[in-house]
């Protein structure tokens, strides 16, 4: 009977790709990123960050988010294909079961300190699902 594990940690992936597909896309339509106080907004894109003034706040805002978006899209990208086409890799390799699992711890640490509900369930979702993954591939 084939593993369970590779589809634990592909629905994982997936979980985290979805999120990334929603972030990206909130970023560049919408006004779900936007600040409720239409002010704030003109402040940011009028005011520059201390550390240069070749951008703005409302830049470097946009730059942050769709970066964010694009790093949950490769990690959901490169598990989902790591788990499904090449599991053997996967499952044999401490160092990427070892990142796998940081990096989704850290996504849970920054979701439940500066996040909203949704992306923090969805997280530790993703994150329960890749132990269980771990663990299927281990029994």
């Amino acid at each position: 009977m084939p593993s369970i594990a590779p589809w634990l940690v592909a629905a994982s992936a997936a979980i985290l790709l979805l999120l990334g597909l929603a972030h990206l896309l909130f970023t560049f339509s919408g006004i779900k990123l936007l600040p409720r106080d239409a002010d704030l907004q003109g402040r940011m894109q009028a005011v520059s960050p201390v550390i240069t003034r070749q951008t703005t706040m409302w830049n470097a805002w946009i730059g942050f988010n769709a970066s964010h978006g694009v790093g949950l899209i490769l990690f959901g990208a490169v598990y989902g294909d790591l788990a499904l086409a090449h599991d053997a890799l996967l499952f044999g390799s401490v160092f990427l079961l070892a990142l796998g699992l940081v990096v989704l711890l850290a996504y849970v640490f920054l979701a439940r300190m500066y996040f909203f509900r949704t992306p923090f369930r969805g997280v530790v979702l993703a994150t329960v699902l890749y132990v269980f993954g771990f663990i299927a591939s281990k029994a």
